[in-house]
């Protein structure tokens, strides 16, 4: 085991957490003051629940040996028994597998938090914190497991995923979009004007998201290699040019460039950079950044057309920008960049890489879709997904902690 890998990995794994209070008031800063101590709450409370069944159960279901077909691990590393061997796959990594636990509990934690954009200012608290329970061993997991796990079918396939653009971006973006058609919208949406309350917590909370990103991407290098490097200067330059693009395609067609949307636009350019991160070169980076900040402002559009309340636009930003992401590495992935990559279109690799991306993309937005869907449904029948219309009018924080972050709401 190398000491500066682990050191690495474990400041990694700290910079990871500290981006879910970053999505907390990223997230608190878009809503109305009566609902910003409920987003912060649910977030808070992703970490708790997440850590607790990560360590007992979930790090067993995502990376011991693989139960059969690439499709799940194990219960052999059950209450984080084993820890004194490698991980299946991971016989190269120079970090200890307890190091690879801690810094992937963080990735499970970010990824439960990032649903609370979609369902905030209508969701119950007692339901979300049961849908996220059962999420994450039943949805989050199993993607880990593929995607992740060297033994898992995606990855055992070739599929390149450096930082998480299907399990964590993907997965994410889609499994909001289901539980979103599942609580349908929100009383008075798109009617009602409901605009941020704190734009200023809201950049706070995305220049936390910024700082933790490098933790993110250059931490899954999993040492402190030049790999590490390469991804930590890639995601400066996809957030710089994802931030530009958005102010862009803003000035151009609203004819306005908001703070909200700059700190929107380099969050889509991180998003799309985290499969790419150690597997392109500085060039693409930029562009991949580029393109993500126009695609995901317009891809916002959508709901007002297609009538869903995604209310703080997880799945345009996530789950598009992971889609662009996937995709694009197809086209722009080196070897000269990681020898343990592949070659994109783009330079000599043929279409096969390609069409792996394209069928990860696939298989985990339907299964994420799909599964958290149904899982919802249980959920609201169950135990309640959504408060009442009298708790929704008077706002959750009141209703449903007995707190209020300021002096009066609105």
């Amino acid at each position: 085991m190398s000491g500066a890998a682990t050191a690495w990995v474990l400041v990694s794994a700290a910079l990871v957490l500290f981006m879910t209070p970053g999505v907390a008031l990223f997230y608190g800063g878009m809503v109305r003051s009566k609902n910003v101590l409920s987003v912060m709450v649910q977030s808070f409370v992703a970490m708790g629940l997440v850590t607790v069944l990560w360590a007992v159960i979930g790090f067993s279901l995502a990376f011991s040996r693989d139960a059969g077909a690439g499709l799940i691990g194990t219960t052999s590393l059950f209450a984080l028994g084993g820890m004194g061997h490698a991980l299946p796959g991971f016989g190269h990594v120079r970090v200890s597998t307890e190091s690879v636990m801690i810094f992937q509990m963080m990735f499970a934690i970010i990824t439960a938090a990032l649903i609370v954009g979609g369902v905030v200012e209508r969701v119950a608290f007692r339901g979300f914190a049961v849908l996220i329970a059962v999420w994450l061993l039943l949805v989050y997991a199993p993607i880990a497991h593929w995607v992740f796990s060297p033994v898992g079918w995606l990855a055992h396939h070739g599929v390149l995923d450096f930082a998480g653009g299907t399990v964590v971006e993907i997965n994410s973006g889609f499994s909001t979009l289901a539980v979103v058609l599942v609580l349908g919208r929100r009383r008075g949406w798109p009617r009602d004007p409901m605009q941020p309350h704190s734009i200023p917590l809201s950049i706070i909370g995305a220049g936390i998201l910024w700082f933790g990103w490098f933790g993110f991407n250059a931490g899954s290098a999993l040492g402190a290699s030049p790999i590490a490097v390469h991804a930590f200067v890639n995601t400066q330059l996809a957030a710089a040019t994802g931030s530009l693009g958005w102010l862009l395609f803003e000035g151009r067609r609203e004819h306005v460039a908001t703070a909200l949307g700059g700190a929107s636009g380099a969050i889509a350019g991180m998003v799309a950079i985290t499969p790419c991160a150690g597997y392109v070169g500085p060039m693409p980076a930029l562009l991949i950044g580029a393109v993500a900040g126009f695609v995901c402002v317009a891809a916002v559009q959508m709901k007002y057309r297609f009538g869903y309340d995604d209310s703080l636009d997880v799945f345009a930003i996530h789950g598009i920008g992971g889609v662009l992401g996937m995709v694009l590495l197809g086209f722009f992935a080196e070897r000269s960049v990681d020898a343990a990559g592949a070659n994109g279109v783009l330079f000599g690799g043929g279409g096969r890489l390609l069409g792996w991306q394209l069928i990860a993309v696939v298989a985990t937005a339907a299964y994420a879709f799909g599964a958290t869907y149904l899982l919802a449904r249980a959920v609201d029948r169950l135990v309640g997904l959504r408060v009442d219309p009298e708790h929704e009018q008077r706002g959750l924080d009141l209703s449903l902690h007995g707190e209020s972050a300021y002096s009066s709401s609105s």
